[in-house]
C-alpha cells in the first residue's frame, strides 16, 4: 500500500529533479543567462518573468527621461523574453510616478525609472514626499547620463553668456526660464545658475521638456535648461540658440559652444542628467541581481551605444547595486545643498 501511494504522488506531483530537469529544458528554449536564480523560482514556483513587466516612467511621452527608457526598455524586452511595458505617470515633478512605484508590489513586476530629480532633488524640494528614496526602493543599475544645454529664445537679446547675465542684472525678475517641471533637474540647473551669477529670473514649470521649449519658441519664456538630446533638433534648426553646455568639457556634436562655467564665468558650474532602474523594496535580490545583470549587458550592446550616441547619452559603466545605492545617497546631499543655498522651492 505504501509503495503504491509514493508512486501515486510520484506521479501527481514530479520530483525535486525532475523540475530541475524540466526548469533547464525551459531555459534552454528561452535562453536563459542566468540558470541559477531561474532554478531556485522554478522549483517553488513560475519562473520570473513569465508576465509583461511594467516601467513606470514619472515624466510624459517625448522627454529625454522618456527616450532613455525606452532604449533600455526594449533591449530588456529581447533579453527577458517579456515584454517591458513603458507606463507614463506625470506630475509633479516626476514624485507622483515614483509614488506609485514605491508602493507597487515587490514581485519583479513593476520597476521604476528613477533619475536625478525624482531620487536626489525631490527629497531636499518636498516636504510631503510620498517615498523615501533611500527606503522605498531597491537600487538596481544606472543607465545613463546626459548634459544640457542652456538655450534662449530667437527674441532674447543676448548672443553670449556674459550678455544674458548682464541683461538679468539690468532687468531683475524680467526673464522667464522654463523647466519640466518643479523639483526637475532642468530647474535645480538654472537655480544653481542664479545662485553662482547673483542673477534674478522668475521660474516657469511645465508638464515636460517638450511643452517648456514650444513656448521657448514661442517667446512666451527667454531661457532653458534643456538636456542635450531633446534641445538638438531645436538648435540645428535655428528656432532656439545654445549659448553654453552643462558639462565640465565642451561636446563634440556642438564644439563652437563653451561650456557654461567658462562662458559665464563661474568655475565648478556643472549639471548632469543621470537615469537609473530601481525596484520596490522587498523586491527578491535574485530578481534585483537578474536585472543588474541585464543592464550591464544592455549598455555595452553596439546597438543601445549607438541609440544613446544619437541622443547625446554616454551609457553608465556597470556598477552593482549597492555602488548604485551609495551613489544615489551621495547625490542627495550634493543637491540638498544646492537647495539650501540657492533657496530653490517648489512654486
Amino acid at each position: 500500500m505504501a509503495g503504491k501511494m509514493n508512486e501515486t504522488r510520484v506521479q501527481g506531483r514530479p520530483n525535486r529533479v525532475q523540475a530541475q530537469v524540466q526548469a533547464m529544458k525551459v531555459c534552454a528554449l528561452i535562453g536563459c543567462t542566468v540558470v541559477g536564480p531561474v532554478l531556485a523560482q522554478g522549483v517553488s514556483g513560475q519562473a520570473w518573468p513569465d508576465r509583461p513587466i511594467r516601467m513606470i516612467v514619472p515624466f510624459p511621452p517625448g522627454g529625454i527621461n522618456d527616450l532613455v527608457a525606452r532604449v533600455i526598455g526594449n533591449k530588456l524586452t529581447e533579453f527577458l523574453q517579456q515584454a517591458v511595458i513603458i507606463d507614463n505617470r506625470v506630475g509633479a515633478g516626476g514624485t507622483v510616478g515614483m509614488g506609485i512605484a514605491a508602493r507597487a508590489n515587490p514581485d519583479g513586476y513593476t520597476i521604476a525609472f528613477g533619475a536625478t530629480s525624482t531620487l536626489a532633488v525631490s527629497p531636499a524640494l518636498y516636504k510631503d514626499l510620498s517615498y523615501d528614496p533611500a527606503r522605498a526602493f531597491a537600487a538596481i543599475a544606472p543607465i545613463a547620463s546626459v548634459p544640457s544645454v542652456l538655450l534662449v529664445g530667437p527674441a532674447v537679446p543676448a548672443a553670449s553668456m556674459k550678455e544674458l547675465i548682464a541683461l538679468a542684472r539690468a532687468k531683475p525678475g524680467s526673464l522667464n526660464f522654463a523647466s519640466a517641471g518643479a523639483g526637475t533637474s532642468q530647474h535645480m540647473g538654472a537655480e544653481l545658475l542664479k545662485s553662482m551669477a547673483k542673477i534674478d529670473m522668475v521660474h516657469v514649470p511645465y508638464k515636460g521638456g517638450a511643452a517648456a521649449i514650444a513656448d521657448l519658441i514661442g517667446g512666451q519664456v527667454q531661457v532653458q535648461i534643456e538636456p542635450l538630446p531633446t534641445a538638438l533638433p531645436h538648435i540645428r534648426s535655428g528656432k532656439t540658440r545654445a549659448l553654453a553646455v552643462t558639462s565640465t568639457a565642451r561636446l563634440p556634436v556642438l564644439p563652437d559652444t563653451p561650456t557654461l562655467a567658462e562662458a559665464a564665468g563661474l568655475p565648478g558650474y556643472e549639471l548632469m542628467l543621470w537615469f537609473g532602474l530601481l525596484a520596490p523594496s522587498g523586491t527578491p535580490p535574485a530578481i534585483v541581481q537578474r536585472l543588474n545583470r541585464e543592464i550591464a549587458r544592455a549598455n555595452t550592446s553596439p546597438d543601445v551605444r549607438e541609440r544613446f550616441a544619437q541622443q547625446g547619452a554616454e551609457p553608465s559603466p556597470a556598477q552593482t547595486p549597492e555602488q548604485f545605492s551609495a551613489f544615489i545617497q551621495r547625490e542627495i546631499k550634493r543637491w540638498a545643498e544646492v537647495v539650501r543655498v540657492s533657496g530653490a522651492k517648489v512654486d
